[in-house]
């Protein structure tokens, strides 16, 4: 069996075990992996990538020049994390819910996070953890990327008021099936003073 075939019979079986986690019945596209990490290069520093699954992601990232050393995989699902581990040796994967992610010692800051998670199937409490968490990590000028089969961000307005933070579309693909956008979620600039 080929790789690609491995990759989408795992991504089933995950898929089936529990699909509001997993939330899609294939492994993300190269379209996608490709528009989720065209910001990201080996200046970036180390990324965190949250729910890598199979990988697909992971590999458009070693594509782009980071270091494998600079990725922080972190996946709730055990046999996503075990193929993990032996496809990326050199990358610190970690069998977590991504909802701890502060709780991980980074020893510096970030310059991205990369997420694969079904933030739509999330209760917001959970996607606030997430998010918190991350920019916990991020650096001032760091990005969290996240991609969304929906028409829309999903992450609700009032929760990126409630953490100050902002969300740009940077794409849509419609080589991935199904079809996908992907936002970049930033800091917002803090308000100059009045003059």
């Amino acid at each position: 069996m080929t790789s690609r075939t491995t990759d989408a019979l795992v991504f089933f079986k995950a898929w089936l075990a529990a699909p509001l986690q997993v939330a899609s019945v294939t492994p993300s596209g190269r379209a996608l992996s490709l528009l989720i990490t065209q910001e990201i290069s080996p200046e970036t520093g180390t990324v965190i990538e949250l729910g890598p699954g199979t990988g697909v992601f992971t590999e458009a990232l070693l594509d782009r020049g980071v270091q494998e050393e600079d990725l922080v995989l972190i996946e709730s699902g055990a046999a996503f994390a075990e193929e993990l581990t032996l496809r990326f040796p050199a990358a610190r994967t970690m069998l977590m819910d991504a909802a701890r992610v502060r709780e991980v010692e980074m020893g510096g800051t970030v310059g991205a996070v990369v997420s694969g998670l079904p933030l739509l199937s999330m209760p917001p409490r959970k996607v606030l953890a997430i998010l918190d968490g991350a920019f916990a990590h991020l650096g001032q000028h760091g990005a969290f990327y996240q991609f969304t089969y929906g028409p829309r961000c999903p992450v609700p307005r009032p929760l990126l008021d409630r953490l100050g933070l902002k969300a740009t579309l940077i794409g849509r693909t419609c080589a991935n099936l199904p079809p996908a956008a992907v936002y970049r979620i930033r800091r917002r600039r803090p308000l100059q003073p009045y003059r």
